[in-house]
């Protein structure tokens, strides 16, 4: 067994920020949680006995090189093999699917039909609500090509005056996609979005592609790609009160850095994974690709197969990581011991605990996007606003990832709040309106976008990415943080510790 050091001053704080942003620091660094080494997992033990004619001693395996076996046709597969993969779904959206039509009429000719319309799922979500007439003919486009090629699942918006009358449209793809039942243990998913990874939440290999790529799969349902080295990430311990999965991962990330997953699979198990809900799974999936890292995938379970059999009744296969797999590195954690985090500007691994930035004054708070606009995220955000009580200090905007979520939000009692909804609680706190769904400021869009920084502001927000201009203007300031931390700043003014309110 070989081990090499992991470090436990990997800080965030270091992190160069540009001279024109001039950013409220917080009063100290956090100081990287004690991982006592990097495990490379023993290799199987070599059976002494001869091998079956029809085959060698198995070879264990993680969970994604499993999949990626399966759906190559390999028995056994390692780190660095060039495979073709089939691919059982292929995402794509308002931003990127134009682009990779062209690329495959362009490349395949004007005869050319996709490979199977019922395995392309195509969500506008991203520039939806704006009166920029490029991103609405996008949407336009999309519905030519649907026309044309016959494919099957297309989340369609003709009304952008008012979502509701719109029962196709849905909201942010990687949400829907869950909620519509196109995620399934043991698939493999691309989609021409980052985000994609948050689909590992079900025990399948999902990975954001390009155009390019997204063309060759719609002529072909096959992609060439590495087989990625994993990192395993075991989370064990009982999460606190205070606590969400938002903060986990911005632990992960602080730790290992942005680069620190570049190419990787992350594997997350442990009994704080399996204690999680679907929408939890998500969010740490979610962000992964802010680690660099190829996928993420959680171990498919019975909350997985109940959650995914509540909304479909298409067949799949679970898989499972081989006992004796071999991991490049290991990192466990105590979740218990975990404090409330927020990314500062201008890096998702610019690690701080949130009680050191209790100096940071701030001009808004928003709670949305694929990572933190779900259901689960709302009602923890208004259950600590109950709590809590009073009225918020800067304006709150709150963006539904979906049309589902904003039904939630309107008709599901929060649990302990004496029978009241998310909006009554948000309404009474002084927020602003649950907005239509859809991606909106998270990754700033036009300027006519909802709740877009069109000026230099400080922001806690419940997003993914906090880099120069992500949520509009280039000097804005991004706290990442979770629901409870995000509720918590809301009703202060300031970066504020949730345990002050819980």
């Amino acid at each position: 067994m070989s081990f090499s050091s992991v470090g436990s001053s990997v800080l965030a704080g270091e992190v160069k920020v540009p001279s024109a942003a001039k950013v409220q620091h917080c009063r100290s660094r956090v100081s990287g949680m004690k991982v006592a080494a990097a495990v490379s997992a023993p290799s199987a033990p070599v059976d002494s006995r001869k091998p079956a004619a029809t085959g060698g001693v198995k070879h264990a395996m993680t969970l994604t090189e499993k999949i990626l076996a399966k759906h190559s046709d390999n028995s056994r597969l390692q780190p660095g093999a060039n495979i073709w993969t089939d691919v059982d779904k292929l995402l794509t959206h308002d931003v990127c699917g134009p682009g990779t039509f062209g690329i495959f009429e362009k490349e395949f000719g004007a005869g050319a039909q996709v490979w199977d319309p019922e395995k392309v799922i195509i969500i506008p979500d991203h520039y939806i609500f704006t009166s920029d007439p490029r991103a609405n003919r996008n949407v336009d486009i999309l519905r030519d090509m649907v026309a044309k090629y016959g494919i099957k699942y297309f989340y369609d918006i003709t009304d952008r005056s008012d979502f509701r009358a719109n029962p196709d449209y849905k909201g942010v793809c990687h949400i829907a996609m869950a909620q519509e039942g196109h995620c399934l243990p043991g698939e493999v998913m691309f989609g021409t979005d980052s985000h994609t990874c948050n689909a590992g939440a079900f025990g399948q290999f999902a990975s954001g592609i390009g155009n390019t790529d997204a063309g060759f799969i719609l002529g072909t349902g096959k992609l060439l790609i590495k087989v990625p080295p994993s990192i395993r990430f075991v989370l064990d311990g009982e999460m606190p009160p205070y606590l969400l999965a938002k903060d986990l991962i911005l632990q992960i990330i602080g730790e290992i850095t942005v680069a620190g997953g570049t190419y990787k699979a992350m594997e997350f198990t442990g009994d704080a994974i399996a204690a999680m809900s679907m929408e939890e799974r998500m969010t740490i999936c979610n962000m992964v690709v802010e680690a660099g890292a190829k996928n993420g995938i959680c171990p498919p379970d019975a909350i997985t197969f109940d959650y995914v059999q509540q909304r479909t009744d298409a067949p799949f296969e679970a898989v499972h990581a081989d006992a004796g797999a071999s991991y490049v590195e290991e990192y466990r954690f105590d979740v218990s011991k975990i404090e409330p985090l927020v990314a500062a500007p201008h890096s998702p691994d610019n690690r701080k605990k949130a009680a050191e930035c209790s100096n940071v004054n701030i001009d808004r708070v928003y709670i949305g996007s694929c990572t933190g606009g779900k259901t689960e995220d709302f009602i923890a955000a208004a259950k600590l606003m109950h709590k809590a009580g009073g009225k918020v200090k800067v304006p709150t905007y709150l963006v539904p990832a979906t049309q589902k979520v904003w039904m939630d939000i309107y008709g599901m009692p929060v649990p302990g709040c004496d029978g009241k909804t998310a909006s009554q609680i948000f309404q009474e706190a002084g927020c602003d309106t649950p907005a239509s769904p859809s991606c909106a400021a998270c990754l700033g869009g036009p300027k006519d976008t909802y709740a877009r920084m069109n000026k230099p502001e400080v922001c806690v927000s419940t997003t993914n990415r906090n880099f120069p201009g992500r949520m509009g203007h280039k000097d804005g300031q991004v706290y990442l943080a979770s629901p409870y931390t995000a509720a918590a700043s809301a009703l202060t003014g300031r970066v504020a510790d949730p345990r002050d309110f819980l």
